[in-house]
């Protein structure tokens, strides 16, 4: 088939792109601007447009792809309706591309890139990640001897429906996203019960609280019993937990945290019910991690640069606990946090939060917010996050191996030393590395 992604961007319809592309079909795509994703994306013969126009739909096209953002009113799916061709959204996409597929899905609103990466490091399999697994450099792998498919549900926009899971496996069921649920809790908490009642087999936090309700047949996972005597190690500067799993033993994983250990323990889980212990055990290891979880990205003896994908008060709260416990482990005097909120409406619906989570921070720096295509909303940075030593700025310049920031056009201050994190879903991650 010919299929064209409008909004192929994004890291979610980039990877049901790659698969496409690496299950046969012709593909191409378009969004508004060229970034590191489009780049790959050529690199595995995707055409790639910038900009959106008519032109861009191939001729003898058989079918349009669209993220979520992408409206009716979009130029290519005007000309792909006028011709006559079959557009889908990326949600209703998924029902054909997974339908024959034996999906292990991952869904939650924390831990579910990780939990998905790290089942991909154990089991064999297709899989689609909603994030760089630096275990294999893309969020996309190909297998084409066997339709297990690893797949990063979202539920965001009600897609995980549509995921056919043959086994569901849920690290959380916190409320987000709640303006597709028109705010409307037990619609939310309907959705993740089908969700989890479409698999076969079913592995489930259940002591998240709305999880904890449920009395459906699932592999249930205690993690304040069932996880125990984790503890922390630095190898060449990259952050391990051991942890033993009730039932299943000793392991070793990538990562530092609680949060760390249960993703792994839901990953262990869910492959055991066709894999032994032992080969998970050493599988394991094959995770390093996901781009912008507790990235790394510069590591020397008096600093270290961390880039950290977090944009919720929990992620950032969990974060902020493995980066104290890095801190001491290499000596470190100061945690520096840099954050741009992502979204006005889920910084003002979780401010309290926000406010609260950045707590053992020796500077504050905020930038202003990554809108995500949403109305501008006056918040007061300045007087809400005053109890913080508080910075802020206008942009990051990566210099070298320092961090400087930038109010206006002028350095404020320059950051060379201790453990600097940013934390955010927008171009954060590019001022860090330096990168467009």
């Amino acid at each position: 088939m010919k299929i064209h992604f409008i909004g192929i961007g994004g890291i979610g319809i980039s990877g049901l792109a790659k698969y496409m592309r690496f299950s046969g079909h012709e593909v191409s795509g378009s969004d508004m601007k060229d970034t590191h994703i489009t780049e790959l994306l050529r690199k595995r013969g995707i055409s790639v447009f910038i900009g959106h126009d008519a032109h861009n739909i191939p001729e003898d096209c058989d079918l349009v792809i669209h993220s979520a953002i992408i409206k009716p009113t979009n130029s290519e799916v005007v000309e792909a309706k006028r011709r006559g061709i079959e557009v889908l959204h990326r949600r209703d996409a998924l029902l054909r591309i997974l339908n024959e597929k034996k999906v292990y899905a991952v869904c939650g609103a924390h831990g579910k890139s990780t939990t998905t990466a790290i089942l991909a490091a154990i089991m064999d399999g297709s899989a689609i990640i909603g994030a760089e697994s630096k275990g294999f450099g893309s969020n996309v792998r190909y297998d084409g001897s066997t339709d297990v498919l690893l797949f990063e549900a979202d539920e965001s926009d009600g897609s995980f429906l549509n995921s056919n899971p043959y086994c569901s496996i849920v690290t959380n069921a916190e409320p987000e996203h709640m303006e597709y649920y028109n705010y409307n809790i037990d619609e939310f908490h309907h959705a993740y019960q089908r969700f989890i009642e479409m698999g076969s087999v079913r592995v489930l936090n259940a002591e998240d609280p709305f999880m904890a309700t449920l009395t459906c047949d699932a592999l249930r996972l205690y993690p304040s019993t069932d996880i125990t005597n984790i503890t922390y190690t630095l190898i060449d500067d990259e952050p391990y937990t051991r942890f033993h799993l009730k039932g299943f033993g000793e392991f070793e994983v990538w990562g530092f945290g609680e949060h760390i250990a249960m993703d792994a323990s839901l990953a262990i889980m869910a492959a055991a019910q066709s894999m032994s212990i032992a080969s998970i055990r050493v599988h394991l290891l094959n995770f390093r991690g996901i781009k912008k979880r507790f990235d790394v990205i510069f590591k020397g003896s008096d600093r270290v640069i961390v880039d950290d994908y977090a944009h919720h008060p929990t992620e950032i709260k969990a974060t902020m606990q493995s980066l104290k416990t890095y801190a001491e482990l290499k000596g470190f005097k100061r945690v520096i946090a840099i954050w741009q909120p992502h979204k006005y409406s889920r910084t003002v619906d979780n401010l309290p939060a926000f406010i609260e989570c950045f707590e053992g921070v020796d500077e504050l720096v905020i930038l202003p917010v990554w809108a995500a295509s949403e109305e501008h909303r006056d918040i007061d940075f300045a007087g809400k996050f005053s109890r913080y030593n508080l910075i802020l700025a206008d942009k990051l310049h990566r210099a070298g191996d320092t961090i400087e920031v930038i109010i206006g056009d002028s350095v404020h201050t320059t950051y060379d030393k201790d453990l600097i994190v940013g934390f955010g879903a927008g171009d954060l991650t590019y001022q860090l590395r330096g990168t467009k």
